[in-house]
């Protein structure tokens, strides 16, 4: 019997980190969770790590729950990266063909690629990586696969994608710090889209979102590419902020409020026009009273949410895809745990709608929370198993910090 894979996924999220090792058998479809652990984010905001040192001891004490509940070593990980400093911008890139017989290669496409790299950025920007969204062979569009061939000029139209160094640099020294290996790092979005898309959605048009704490990831693909990615700095962190703040009360209080009575569909909640009374016990011992509609957190939190779906409007229409994604938008993250948020969003985007929920194993609920960590979990096993969609994806990052760090070793 083949030895089975061993893939460790680690989610570096703006509210929780989370790490889970799991195995799975080559070619056999379930897996097994050998362990798991979630820890309250320290050093992170808006998805960017302002805080290296703290964030790798978080990394590394996961680490140690991790390999008690398995009882074994981890060495590697697959990580996600996200962030307001990450951007996109489409670049063209243009060859001849090498070879004599006119037979277009695979040097040929990487060759291509590296054309369409060359693009002006500051020194404090670098490329991570570049998606391809068509090649053109001989002026014929919409070639997905050019090498056989034949022809005499190969372009590639592609999709760059650019961020801060810096930040980049904190995400991998914190893991690295924290005594792991890097496998992989693939963008927050794209390994939600991974877990919860399916190929047709693909292939149709569709956009997903992945409301985290500290920033809302977007990704939009078309015929089965990579079409457009957007960052956006607001979270459901900031929804429970919005609660404090509008009810004068504490963080702690407001993210339990907005668990337990939230929503974000106001007509929805005038069915119930009593008002709620929380009673909690005060910093001196005297007992704090808090009272509220439902109507009026609905407010609250519609407002938010809304203004991240204009958000999300203002970059579909950049690339003239606003109402026009005939899959729709696919809600996932942990604000998508929002009850009536897919209403808010066909009203405000005018798009089919649903929530996009991960199931790990059996002995976990679907929760949208665990849609990253479930992606970076299957690219681990498309890379183990020699058919990874992002595999490529951190390639560049890992090859410049290789460098990066070996600066630092005495």
């Amino acid at each position: 019997m083949a030895r089975p894979y061993i893939i460790n996924a680690l989610d570096i999220g703006s509210g929780f980190l989370k790490l889970v090792t799991i195995s799975k058998r080559p070619k056999e479809e379930d897996f097994e969770i050998l362990g798991f652990a979630k820890e309250p984010s320290i050093g992170i905001r808006k998805g960017v790590i302002i805080d290296i040192q703290k964030v790798a001891e978080k990394i590394a004490f996961l680490v140690r729950k991790v390999e008690q509940d398995c009882g074994q070593k981890i060495n590697n990980i697959y990580a996600n990266i996200t962030g307001g400093h990450i951007f996109c911008t489409c670049s063209r890139g243009l060859v001849s063909v090498s070879r004599a017989d006119q037979k277009i290669s695979e040097e040929d496409v990487e060759r291509v690629l590296r054309a369409a790299r060359a693009i002006s950025l500051s020194s404090n920007k670098e490329i991570i990586e570049v998606f391809p969204k068509e090649f053109i062979v001989d002026g014929e569009a919409g070639v997905r696969e050019p090498v056989g061939m034949e022809g005499v000029r190969l372009e590639v139209e592609a999709l760059i994608l650019c961020g801060f160094s810096p930040y980049l640099k904190n995400s991998s020294q914190a893991i690295l710090k924290a005594g792991l290996q890097i496998n992989d790092l693939i963008l927050n979005s794209l390994a939600s889209a991974r877990a919860v898309l399916t190929s047709r959605e693909k292939e149709l048009g569709v956009c997903v979102l992945d409301i985290g704490a500290g920033v809302t990831d977007m990704a939009v693909f078309e015929e089965g590419n990579l079409l457009h990615t957007a960052i956006f700095p607001i979270g459901s962190g900031h929804i429970t902020s919005d609660i404090a703040i509008c009810l004068k009360t504490d963080i702690d209080a407001a993210e339990k409020i907005k668990l337990e009575f939230g929503t974000c569909e106001t007509a929805y909640s005038k069915k119930d026009g009593k008002k709620i009374k929380i009673i909690r016990p005060g910093e001196r011992s005297e007992e704090e009273q808090l009272l509220f509609s439902r109507e009026e957190l609905a407010n609250i939190i519609g407002a938010r949410v809304s203004e991240i779906f204009e958000l999300v409007n203002k970059e579909l229409k950049k690339i003239s895809r606003q109402e026009m994604l005939p899959a729709g938008v696919v809600l996932t993250g942990g604000g998508a745990r929002l009850p009536k948020i897919k209403n808010l969003a066909r009203k405000e985007l005018k798009l089919p709608c649903r929530v996009g929920a991960s199931k790990i194993s059996a002995n976990f609920q679907e929760d949208p929370s665990l849609s990253t960590l479930y992606g970076l979990i299957l690219e681990g096993f498309d890379v183990e198993e020699g058919r990874g969609n992002f595999s490529n994806f951190g390639k560049g990052i890992k090859e410049q910090l290789k460098r990066f760090f070996r600066t630092l070793i005495p």
